[in-house]
Parts: structure tokens; sequence; C-alpha cells
């Protein structure tokens, strides 16, 4: 919607879409984000990530921005954010 933003695993079904957003927080604190890009080939980037209270940030690598999300939810199969 236009206040909020939901992820789920990429194992789960998902209706047809032209492109989304994806990315995987791992486990030793880095992360990879892919985008639709501008002729609908994702574009890959990755960086750092932490949590700061409620709020995930995720620092982009050289030339790469960053982001920060406020969480709304974080549940095993659902992550939820509020868009800035």
């Amino acid at each position: 919607t236009a206040e909020v933003m939901g992820f789920r695993p990429a194992d789960r079904p998902r209706p047809p879409s032209r492109g989304r957003t994806s990315f995987e927080l791992r486990r030793d604190g880095t992360y990879v984000e892919s985008a639709p890009g501008p002729v609908d080939v994702p574009v890959q980037s990755g960086g750092r990530w932490w949590l700061e209270g409620d709020r995930l940030m995720l620092e982009g690598e050289g030339e790469q921005p960053g982001h920060a999300w406020r969480l709304a939810a974080a549940e095993p199969d659902r992550l939820v954010i509020r868009r800035a």
C-alpha cells in the first residue's frame, strides 16, 4: 500500500509481476537487494544491515543508497515495513 510494504520468503507463491523488490538479510550482517531496473532486468546491490530499535538499517556499498525502514511486523514468514 502507500503506507506499508510487505516481504515474504522467496519460496512463497506470488501473483505475476513485471518486477518486484527483494532482499536477503544474511547472518553475517550483509544483505543483497534486487529491484527492477530501467529495462525490466533486475539490478542487484548490497551492503551491511543492522537493527536500531524498530528500524531496519541498510547501508549500501560504494555509491549505492541505503535505507532506514521502520518495522511494522516481523514474523517468521512475513516482514512488513512502514514507508518513510
